[in-house]
């Protein structure tokens, strides 16, 4: 076996799943799970409608690179949204979602022999752990305070560092926080890469949820910058959430040209490519924006309402972006966790297990992460029931 596979810890909903175990929540309460980014919104009819037609695709082994329809609805949503003009033949992949892609990338961009760290936020997305380990680097966390609005100080971390890291993932908007990063931070990221000769790859799947200002992204910020090869810059995209579309496993790889070279050839061995149909029915989504406008709206009106029920009770505030709340704890977060599920049949993510402690700091301790992916109704009887757990405390 893989030495690798022993660094692994386990994911955060095995151990939510033994933190549950022997509790036996109210039989007359409906379980309501807020633990899992699972959208739960209505997938756009025209979408679903677009792959049954084009089902007798499925005759057909599909391209690693993807169909040329597909990556020119990707590259003028790129460039509708971003102002980021991008190759479609060159400097867009398709890939069957965001997580395979985040992972499989470190796979193909780290050198194992350098001695190399892959940066990654904390809290933080488990799979960037993962990805790294199994790339034979070692994960270097960097941290994201709430001091700071949960969001990371670059010029904070060492030089050595740097000079060891072969690739940074970011997050913005961020999971599990909802922070954005702001165009400064992209733009020191960028020198810093350049000095020192490492890839960022920016996690952008939540770009499409926010609430005020469109998130900026890493492609928009190159483009600012006049560097139209988008050197060391790729970002990774999704229909998951943007579209309501999580079991589609769709999404793309975009930026610089010759570490897409590289990840192609990785792929063509890799094997996940998407099916025709799935291509079609993509490229569809990526060519409306009313569905998206309206699951946007839909996310706001939860968020509004939810905060309205939580106010005084709760910790808590309105993300920048993403469909998470990021709550405070009144006790630790494993026991708020496990008692809410105990009394209120609710499930909850404790933010410890989304975190690593460093120099006996764990940064998600005390926090809890809840998805408001569910329907309305659910969320404000989810709310009502937190309310009335943390009147008992």
């Amino acid at each position: 076996m893989n030495p690798d596979l022993g660094h692994l810890q386990p994911y955060p909903f095995e151990k939510l799943a033994q933190l549950k175990a022997g509790s036996t929540p109210p039989a007359h309460l409906e379980h309501i799970a807020l633990s899992i980014g699972e959208p739960k919104h209505a997938s756009p009819a025209f979408v679903v409608e677009e792959l049954i037609h084009h089902l007798h695709g499925l005759g057909q082994y599909p391209l690693t690179r993807g169909n040329e329809s597909l990556r020119v609805a990707i590259a003028g949503w790129l460039q509708r949204r971003f102002g980021a003009k991008v190759n479609p033949a060159n400097e867009i992949l398709p890939v069957s979602g965001t997580r395979e892609a985040l992972f499989s990338f470190a796979q193909c961009v780290v050198n194992r022999a350098e001695n190399p760290l892959v940066l990654m936020p904390n809290p933080f997305y488990q799979i960037y752990e993962g990805a790294a380990y199994l790339a034979g680097a070692e994960p270097w966390f960097y941290s994201t305070p709430a001091e700071h609005g949960f969001l990371p100080d670059f010029d904070t971390i060492p030089a050595e560092v740097w000079q060891r890291c072969q690739m940074i993932y970011v997050c913005s908007p961020g999971n599990p926080t909802g922070a954005v990063l702001p165009e400064s931070a992209y733009r020191r990221l960028i020198e810093l890469a350049d000095e020192h000769d490492f890839v960022i790859a920016s996690d952008e799947c939540y770009s499409e949820l926010y609430y005020a200002e469109p998130p900026v992204g890493l492609l928009e910020v190159c483009a600012r910058l006049g560097r139209d090869d988008f050197a060391r810059c790729v970002v990774f995209h999704s229909l998951s959430k943007r579209s309501n579309l999580p079991g589609l496993r769709s999404g793309f790889v975009a930026g610089d040209a010759e570490i897409l070279k590289g990840y192609h050839l990785y792929r063509t061995y890799h094997g996940c490519t998407l099916p025709p149909p799935t291509q079609i029915a993509s490229a569809a989504a990526w060519n409306d924006e009313v569905h998206v406008e309206q699951n946007r709206a839909l996310y706001m009106d939860k968020f509004t309402r939810v905060l309205d029920i939580l106010a005084g009770t709760l910790d808590v505030t309105m993300p920048d972006g993403a469909f998470y709340l990021w709550a405070k704890t009144p006790i630790l977060d494993t026991e708020f966790a496990r008692r809410l599920y105990a009394e209120q049949n609710i499930t909850v993510l404790p933010g410890s297990y989304l975190s690593r402690e460093i120099d006996g700091i764990n940064p998600g301790a005390g926090y809890v992460r809840m998805a408001l992916v569910a329907e309305l109704d659910e969320c404000l009887d989810a709310a009502q029931r937190i309310k009335t757990f943390c009147q008992t405390l």
